[in-house]
């Protein structure tokens, strides 16, 4: 049994649909498929989760929201009407969306959760409906009573373990398994959503789940590149790599996927393939366990992120003394703050934090009460910061690896803040000023990938 996942833009419109059924149709493995929300049609096109959120906020606000409505009933009928359909899907659609208003939700978070929720639970539910009209035998996994259980937080669930037991029994279903993405259900009965890229979530849980041989996610890229392609006209794809080389890209930057979505189909060691909807031939990236994976070079992608500040304390010997670093995660958990990364040195240690999670109140109380409990000789904050991530399997087969990656960067006057291996020796990781950010990635791409240079 494979799974497939389509995202927004293979599911926009009535020729979308028409090429994903070709699509599952064309391989009698393809029996569980996860679906997103229609997205965009064409540039300024707003998509369903939107209008849908939009929706939520006028019920929140107590104001009219018939004209939003009518533009969500609008495109699914516009899907519905060409399938032939209509009739048969739309009474229900329409009846989904014009009850919410009247349901009652344990709090405005959870009411939002639910109506965007819809967008996925309504897109699936139509083309169950499509694939039954065509003959095909088909069954609407509602998250409800199939037992996709997930944490009690409406707008960041997580999924319970009691899920794949659920999902077992259809594990040798002759159907065809249409699953709404996105979200699930808590033990209260609430609906739930995942975080960002939620519905790339639940294709990883239901692999899990149906102990798929394959995970197919389709989207609107003919493969993972190994840069980011606004940065490099023409990057080379990506044929082959492994879910930790995955998980570090995803982590700086990389969009296909977001770092949580592939933890369910790692766990069950479930290979994933990134495809084209419209070019379903092309073979896409593979996305396989370390297990027996031999690298075809040293790197296998760079990829970069914004949106950083560090926080740089010297004290002499601080290696010395006892408790230091103690205090100041003491500290951060006191204020509710993550942080990303902490290098150090002999009497030098340096935080670094995602700029979404430190607001400026908190910057200040941290530096106040570092100063007044840690007393560093030099307390200084580093704005503007970028990380750059350099990933692949076959660095660490190399000890030269950091030296060829440095290189092209001193040669061109790029200041490098920091610089940390991982432990497993497949990833370097750059602190760099977020000016010099995409000329570093431009720089490291060029000397590995360029010319076919060989290194």
């Amino acid at each position: 049994m494979k799974v497939c996942k389509f995202g927004g833009t293979s599911l926009a419109d009535a020729d979308h649909f028409n090429q994903i059924i070709k699509i599952i149709t064309a391989d009698p493995e393809r029996t569980a498929v996860v679906v997103s929300a229609p997205g965009c049609r064409f540039s300024g096109d707003p998509k369903v989760t939107d209008l849908l959120a939009t929706y939520a906020q006028l019920v929140l606000q107590q104001q009219d929201y018939q004209q939003v409505l009518a533009k969500i009933i609008a495109r699914y009928q516009a899907i519905a009407q060409p399938l032939g359909v209509a009739e048969l899907a739309m009474p229900f659609i329409k009846q989904c969306l014009t009850q919410l208003p009247q349901k009652t939700f344990k709090n405005q978070a959870y009411l939002i959760a639910a109506f965007t929720a819809h967008g996925e639970y309504l897109n699936a539910y139509l083309l169950s409906q499509i694939l039954i009209h065509q003959g095909l035998p088909t069954k609407f996994m509602d998250p409800r009573q199939v037992g996709i259980t997930v944490s009690n937080d409406p707008g960041d669930a997580h999924i319970l373990p009691e899920t794949y037991k659920h999902l077992a029994p259809y594990r040798e279903s002759s159907d065809y398994l249409v699953f709404p993405g996105f979200f699930g259900i808590t033990p209260n009965g609430e609906i739930a959503t995942f975080s960002r890229g939620g519905s790339d979530i639940t294709g990883s849980i239901v692999a899990n789940g149906l102990h798929a041989s394959v995970y197919e996610n389709f989207t609107d890229v003919n493969a993972i590149y190994a840069v980011d392609p606004h940065i490099i006209s023409h990057p080379q794809s990506i044929k082959v790599m492994t879910y930790r080389e995955m998980r570090e890209l995803s982590y700086a930057g990389f969009s296909v996927f977001h770092d949580e979505a592939l933890l369910p189909a790692i766990a069950a060691g479930v290979p994933i393939n990134v495809k084209n909807t419209n070019h379903p031939e092309r073979p896409g990236t593979m996305i396989v366990p370390e297990k027996n994976f031999h690298p075809a070079g040293l790197v296998t992608g760079v990829a970069s992120s914004k949106g950083f500040s560090a926080l740089y304390l010297h004290r002499y010997l601080l290696n010395k003394e006892v408790g230091f670093t103690l205090k100041l995660l003491h500290i951060l958990y006191k204020y509710d703050i993550s942080y990303e990364h902490m290098p150090s040195g002999i009497d030098d240690l340096t935080i670094i934090f995602d700029n979404q999670h430190l607001t400026t109140t908190k910057r200040t109380q941290i530096t106040k009460e570092v100063q007044a409990l840690l007393h560093p000789d030099q307390l200084q904050w580093i704005n503007n910061y970028a990380i750059i991530m350099i990933v692949g399997e076959g660095m660490q087969l190399s000890p030269t690896t950091i030296e060829k990656i440095v290189h092209p960067l001193t040669e061109h006057d790029i200041n490098i803040q920091m610089i940390n291996q991982g432990a497993s020796k497949i990833s370097i990781m750059l602190g760099t000023n977020e000016a010099d950010a995409e000329q570093a990635v431009k720089l490291i791409y060029q000397y590995f990938f360029d010319n076919n240079r060989i290194v």
